[in-house]
């Protein structure tokens, strides 16, 4: 056990300096006085750096002291001062009980340098004052100071160091008991860190079992950004199965547009194309201003057209009866159909083309009330991205699965489905070319859907309408990509390859052992419709799992080609299962025994 003291109990104004030192005392005659040379401190010339004792104690337990009464070697040889702490088990911290300079310097300067030499080791460090003081009365108490604080306290005097003037005991028995009971803690703690030693040791002469390498990752699926409202805004730009034109009262054209896409963000235009009644509106400043800004013209009756086949009526005349207002319609436009986000860039628009803030305001009050929810107050903050971008987003549902404005009806499976060639036409390409080329569909208000089920279409057109979908199931997803392949709408396809993956990550073993959904089938499948990212990642979640793969009857129908690569990146490896049969051997064929008994 190694123990550093640091400081001179003996008062630096005595004259008597052949008193033996506090630990030299409780040594007694076993310990063996060794002095290391060293070099002097400057200050305290003729006394050495530090003495060494050297005693036996407790029968056979070594106890090594290194006595440092000079505090100048934290600043003269730091080097040695913190080569002592570092090997140290305890420390011992000394002072004259009447040197009260001794102890504040001792309080400010040389405890936080051991505190940081220590660097929050568990070092236990016993302060103590000792001497006689100016009445006469002999005093060494010791207080003790421990990282942990479970540490029991040694009767009278533990914790904090005694105070200056306090009255002490005549003995030093309290310090002997902490030296007695920390060198006790110290040797149980080598004893404890030997013997883990040692089991370490013996473990490591063992042979180990083989090692697991990690399976190899699996390939990542990145999703695709929407495009939902460039979609419909580039369906602004083209014109496709407009219903809608913008007449100035001289009844010359401004621009076309549709009543579905107007509708989801107005209730205004609702009212105006007879969606919704003033009864159901219940809002007179959004009922008089559609009657003061707009008037519908009432168009001849055209003849009755074949059946099955839509009558070719011209766009809806909208005549727009304010002028001004008339002349920023289409950059209004533009904002409803950009998905009505932009409002700043709105303003600066008709800023910079009226060039008068009085119109500029009379205009954005115009637009404010027809953007209004009904029995609300319509401010600038109404106007702001996220809130008329979730409600444009969310009124498109509103007209989904319904005849309101619909001017095509899908018939799937005995049952019909209305729907908004204009909605169809921006975010489907294919639907776009089949209502505007020249197939019979583009002639037809009833078109026949094969090769998917009403449910999956009903999703199919859910996303087109919404820009999101939630499939119930990994069967649902993959034929819900299996449609979205069909009509070439990739985004759709990767949400639905996303779902799949995400749903078979989170399948635990054990119920991927037992379940009936056929993992090979969704392989063979994602490679039919050319979803390869989905088809890869399916060969490596075979392959990472091919214990329980190869033990179903599914995993005959792979390919040859399949087959070679799920044994080539197979988990685990045959060479750990040959490591790991080995292993096992060699346990068995040892003869083991306790190694205490």
């Amino acid at each position: 056990v190694s123990i550093v003291a640091f400081g001179n109990e003996r008062d630096r104004f005595s004259e008597d300096n052949q008193q033996p030192s506090l630990i030299w005392s409780y040594l007694g005659r076993s310990a063996l006085i060794s002095q290391i040379d060293s070099s002097l401190s400057a200050g305290h010339v003729g006394n050495p750096v530090f003495t060494e004792y050297q005693a036996c104690v407790f029968g056979n337990v070594r106890l090594v002291v290194h006595d440092c009464p000079v505090w100048d070697i934290f600043d003269s040889d730091w080097y040695t001062s913190r080569s002592l702490l570092g090997g140290a088990d305890i420390i011992v911290i000394k002072y004259s009980v009447n040197d009260k300079t001794l102890f504040q310097e001792l309080k400010d300067s040389y405890v936080p340098m051991i505190k940081k030499a220590l660097n929050h080791s568990s070092v236990p460090v016993i302060i103590s004052a000792i001497g006689a003081r100016k009445n006469g009365t002999s005093a060494t108490r010791a207080g003790c100071s421990e990282p942990h604080p479970t540490s029991p306290a040694m009767g009278p005097g533990m914790g904090q160091p005694p105070p200056l003037g306090a009255t002490l005991t005549k003995n030093f028995f309290p310090l002997c008991k902490v030296l007695e009971y920390f060198m006790i803690q110290s040797l149980n703690q080598k004893s404890s860190e030997k013997m883990k030693k040692r089991k370490k040791t013996q473990k490591c002469h063992r042979v180990q079992p083989p090692q697991l390498e990690q399976p190899e990752k699996m390939p990542i699926l990145k999703g695709e950004a929407s495009h939902y409202d460039a979609d419909l805004h580039n369906l602004l730009c083209c014109c496709q199965c407009a219903d809608v034109a913008f007449h100035s009262e001289d009844l010359g054209t401004v621009v076309e547009a549709h009543k579905i896409i107007l509708c989801s963000v107005s209730h205004l235009f609702m009212l105006l194309f007879e969606v919704k009644s003033p009864a159901d509106i219940r809002d007179t400043s959004i009922v008089q201003m559609a009657q003061s800004l707009f008037s519908v013209e009432t168009e001849a009756t055209f003849p009755e057209a074949p059946r099955g086949v839509p009558p070719c009526l011209p766009p809806v005349r909208v005549v727009v009866k304010d002028s001004v207002f008339c002349s920023c319609l289409p950059d209004i436009l533009h904002f409803i159909y950009s998905g009505a986000f932009q409002w700043e860039r709105l303003e600066e628009d008709i800023k910079k083309k009226l060039k008068d803030p009085e119109k500029t305001e009379n205009v954005l009050e115009k637009v404010k009330c027809i953007l209004k929810t009904p029995g609300k107050l319509s401010t600038v903050k109404d106007c702001r991205s996220h809130q008329i971008k979730q409600l444009y987003n969310t009124s498109l549902r509103l007209f989904f699965n319904t005849p309101v404005l619909a001017d095509v009806i899908f018939k799937i499976q005995g049952a019909t489905v209305p729907a908004h060639r204009a909605v169809l036409v921006a975010r489907c390409e294919v639907m776009a070319a089949m209502f505007n080329g020249n197939y019979l569909e583009a002639n037809s208000i009833l078109v026949p859907v094969y090769g998917v089920s009403k449910d999956t279409f009903l999703s199919f057109l859910e996303y087109l309408y919404t820009d999101s979908c939630c499939p119930a199931s990994i069967l649902q997803a993959m034929s819900l990509l299996i449609c979205a392949e069909m009509y070439q709408v990739m985004r759709l396809q990767h949400i639905c390859e996303l779902y799949i993956i995400t749903q078979l990550q989170s399948m635990p073993s054990r119920e991927l052992a037992s379940t009936s959904l056929s993992i090979v089938s969704l392989l063979k499948k994602a490679k039919f419709h050319n979803s390869d990212c989905l088809s890869t990642w399916l060969l490596h979640f075979i392959a990472t799992n091919y214990l329980i793969f190869s033990q179903k009857p599914e995993f005959q129908d792979l390919s040859v080609e399949e087959r070679n690569f799920v044994e080539m990146h197979r988990w685990p490896s045959n060479l750990y299962l040959k490591q790991l049969a080995d292993y096992r051997n060699y346990v068995h064929s040892q003869k083991c025994h306790c190694a205490v008994m």
